[in-house]
């Protein structure tokens, strides 16, 4: 695979978190978002929504864990939220994937709206497990028990789904995140496959990159993946413990991180993030904690 220019590992900033359920600890918190007034949300399997600032101080949390039994979950319940997205104008979206379905939040975790059922048809999900929101407002919902992504509009209408099971362009094995570009691109993470696919905003397959291995431009479990103002592609590469930047067309530009938990050191990342001001945000799933990163341009 042809590299670009390399530029300096990223530089860590900070980190929060520790296994626990109290304010600003986590379990296994494998969503994470950063809203447009540099607040950062974290879901985590306590079965809740955490907010912090910037820095990584606790604002605030909801959620309460649901029962498996439940036929009709309440609002504002979780079991096993898995991923977290804020929209332009601060909503919150949360990928309930026990109970099969998209809360919507305001910023400050007061229930908006629900959708999704379990099944295979339009509007149900087999196991959501991601969500991002592109810039004009459409969810996007990664459905990995499909194979699939659904698109919606920011009310939870249908608008369109692509993907089946495979190894085909366009076709996934075990899709986790998804992100979407300023120009409307849209990036998937597809893990068992072991490579990135790009994507319009309609769903019609563009390029892809990525094979099993721990070579620049490789992947051992491929899960987070953003998308920075600029273009630049960041994945989580689980399996590796590390993070690999990539140009918008998927040329390999840098990593950082080695499997640890010291400083800038990484333990099963899984969440990824690029705040406005170009700071990177991760969580790691055995790690249980959150690491600020910026990247030299």
């Amino acid at each position: 695979m042809p590299t670009a220019t390399s530029v300096p590992s990223a530089v860590f900033i900070s980190e929060w978190g520790s296994s626990g359920s109290g304010d600003g600890q986590f379990v296994n918190p494998y969503g994470i978002a950063v809203a447009s007034d540099g607040s950062v949300y974290v879901s985590d399997l306590n079965h809740r929504i955490q907010k912090f600032t910037a820095e990584g101080v606790f604002v605030s949390k909801w959620g309460t864990e649901g029962r498996w039994d439940r036929d009709t979950p309440l609002p504002g319940e979780f079991y096993y939220p898995w991923d977290v997205a804020v929209a332009s104008d601060g909503s919150v979206y949360v990928v309930d994937n026990g109970y099969k379905r998209i809360q919507k939040f305001t910023s400050e975790g007061v229930f908006v709206s629900q959708w999704g059922t379990p099944g295979t048809d339009d509007r149900q999900f087999g196991s959501p497990v991601g969500v991002a929101v592109a810039p004009d407002g459409s969810v996007y919902v990664v459905d990995g028990g499909n194979n699939r992504i659904q698109k919606f509009t920011s009310e939870g209408v249908f608008v369109s789904k692509w993907g089946t099971q495979g190894t085909g362009d366009g076709e996934f094995l075990n899709p986790y995140r998804v992100a979407v570009q300023t120009d409307g691109s849209v990036y998937v993470s597809d893990f068992s496959n072991n490579r990135i696919q790009k994507f319009t905003a309609g769903g019609v397959f563009v390029t892809k990159w990525g094979s099993s291995g721990s070579g620049e431009g490789q992947f051992i479990d491929p899960y987070g993946i953003a998308v920075a103002s600029d273009g630049s592609v960041y994945v989580a590469d689980e399996g590796n413990h590390r993070i690999q930047k990539f140009t918008s067309e998927g040329v390999f530009v840098s990593k950082w991180g080695t499997e640890g938990t010291g400083d800038g050191e990484l333990y099963y990342p899984r969440g990824i993030v690029v705040a406005s001001d170009g700071s990177i945000y991760v969580s790691e799933r055995n790690g249980h904690r959150i690491q600020k990163f910026t990247v030299g341009q």
